[in-house]
């Protein structure tokens, strides 16, 4: 069969259509989810004046503030954030060939933890305070998540500095991550050993992972750095891709191995460095959305990425959202939710897999 110039083949034209349809129906799902979540929680509002809000659409002064000072700054923190979180797992998984790659196995959660109890202890920003709904709320916020980022930093620079070394080994870089992780965890026992109650309760907190605790200023900076990491990562798809074949293969292809690894890793970090600092520890994110987009989509870090993306403020956001309906009007964190069914969602992907 003679193809002309230009032209691209039946079943790859297919197999492009099938995975953009899968895209656009995943970010439907997630805009239909974005408007339920508003609408749902302590008070449930009408979807449809949830809607009519959003457009600019005056329905109740009450309804307003509800809707755009306390529900949509959550709601997007979960969207971006289950983003941001979802693809550094798929490009840590990509450049490590390891998928077991995440925030969580390179140790860069467990040093934000460390930074912010280390805040709390030895920078005294542990105060509590009960506001008019009996929450306690961290009174220095700013200098916990100044301290968080700081340590999640230090953990990432520390090992891409030994994947260097050591000419950016996947197993390399996956042992220093456990490394680190043990020893952050290590350290974050001994400062709570020593806390008094008012102490210990305030790092409790702070690693409960919330998003009600992200404002406007705060969506800016992680929206920031979240699209602009994502947009670098979805422009390097062709070299991840080149890389999941192999290093070899990649480097005959033209790819600075190294390189790209230690951007990706970076890049990886920095993003879940910025959302932990703000947010909190999130788990399971990183580590399951990416398995539960390739069994939709493939290796293809083209559709990955982005899937990946869609999948991970699904997720998030539908956790979120249960958090605030399950035991209304009282709101679990939301890190509760992801651990309780990332745990138990990945251990049937990695069966499923097995099986086949």
């Amino acid at each position: 069969m003679h193809l002309e110039e230009g032209t691209v083949p039946a079943g790859y034209a297919k197999y492009i259509q099938a995975k953009v349809f899968l895209l656009l129906l995943g970010l439907a799902l997630l805009l239909v989810l974005v408007v339920f979540s508003i609408s749902l929680g302590s008070v449930r509002y009408d979807p449809l004046d949830v809607l009519k809000t959003l457009f600019m659409t005056h329905v109740s002064r009450q309804l307003d503030v509800v809707v755009f000072n306390i529900r949509l700054p959550q709601v997007v923190a979960a969207v971006i954030a289950g983003a941001g979180l979802s693809v550094a797992g798929v490009v840590m998984q990509s450049v490590l060939g390891n998928p077991l790659g995440s925030p969580f196995t390179l140790g860069i959660s467990q040093a934000a933890a460390f930074g912010a109890a280390f805040s709390v202890m030895v920078l005294g920003s542990g105060f509590m305070q009960s506001s008019a709904s009996d929450a306690i709320t961290v009174v220095r916020p700013g200098m916990t998540t100044v301290s968080a980022f700081a340590a999640a930093m230090i953990a990432t620079g520390v090992v891409v500095m030994i994947a260097r070394i050591r000419r950016g080994s996947p197993e390399v870089m996956i042992l220093a991550g456990v490394a680190i992780g043990s020893l952050c965890t290590a350290a974050t026992m001994f400062l709570q050993y020593f806390a008094d109650d008012v102490q210990l309760a305030a790092m409790v907190f702070w690693t409960f992972g919330d998003l009600s605790r992200a404002g406007w200023r705060e969506i800016r900076i992680i929206s920031t750095v979240t699209i602009l990491c994502v947009v670098f990562f979805a422009g390097n798809s062709w070299n991840y891709n080149a890389i999941d074949a192999g290093d070899e293969t990649a480097s005959s292809l033209g790819v600075n191995v190294r390189m790209v690894r230690f951007l990706g890793m970076s890049l990886a970090s920095l993003v879940t460095a910025v959302i932990i600092s703000f947010v909190g520890v999130i788990g399971f994110i990183g580590l399951v959305c990416p398995h539960m987009v390739r069994r939709l989509t493939g290796d293809d870090n083209r559709f990955l990425i982005p899937g990946s993306c869609i999948m991970g403020s699904i997720l998030l956001l539908g956790a979120d959202t249960a958090a605030r309906v399950i035991l209304a009007p009282n709101v679990l964190p939301v890190a509760i939710l992801t651990s309780f069914v990332g745990a138990p969602m990945f251990l049937y992907l990695l069966v499923r897999g097995y099986r086949r």
